[in-house]
């Protein structure tokens, strides 16, 4: 049975883009993209929402030639994996391996995790509320970065209550710490 998984880079106080929408802060370097490839290399679906899409599509026609060893690593990670993107009004996906779905419907994600091998990553703080919400997420990876933006974009919802157990640790020499959770049942 496969793993639904909500993993986010984030600033220190929490937010996954700042009062302006900006998220360029938290690009990630060598050390830390190389670290998230290997958390994203058991990932056989992304779920996302039509703003993350959009976002992440660009890993689909980027020019590698002049990205970094992990940055060229991930989008073949990307590319070879399964996306599903919730929306009401993309007509049209613009990658491979992608279909849209108009609603978020819980009894299909848990149908998916029982009928696959490979781990499903739900991508984006919405969907992941949904997700986290309806009792469906199984582990939390969290990239803090060394930045506090004083708001914006939450990477957890205000809203709900999720007992979490720390599973693992790491920091990194950027000032990136990385937090591995589990949800508690």
């Amino acid at each position: 049975m496969a793993r639904l998984i909500y993993s986010a880079i984030a600033s220190l106080d929490g937010y996954v883009a700042d009062d302006d929408g900006d998220f360029g802060w938290a690009a990630p370097d060598e050390e830390v993209h190389g670290f998230v490839n290997d958390l994203e290399r058991p990932i056989g679906t992304y779920l996302y929402g039509r703003r993350m899409y959009e976002v992440m599509v660009a890993w689909e026609t980027m020019g590698l030639a002049d990205q970094t060893p992990a940055m060229r690593q991930y989008a073949e990670i990307w590319r070879a994996a399964d996306k599903v993107v919730y929306s009401r009004t993309l007509e049209r996906a613009a990658s491979a391996r992608t279909r849209i779905e108009r609603a978020f419907e819980p009894e299909q994600i848990r149908q998916l995790k029982e009928s696959t091998e490979r781990d499903v990553s739900v991508g984006g703080p919405g969907l992941a509320a949904a997700a986290l919400g309806a009792g469906l997420v199984d582990e939390l990876h969290l990239l803090l970065g060394p930045i506090v933006v004083g708001g914006g974009k939450r990477a957890l919802p205000d809203d709900s209550r999720t007992e979490l157990e720390l599973l693992g640790e790491r920091r990194f020499g950027s000032g990136v710490v990385h937090l591995h959770y589990r949800v508690a049942v």
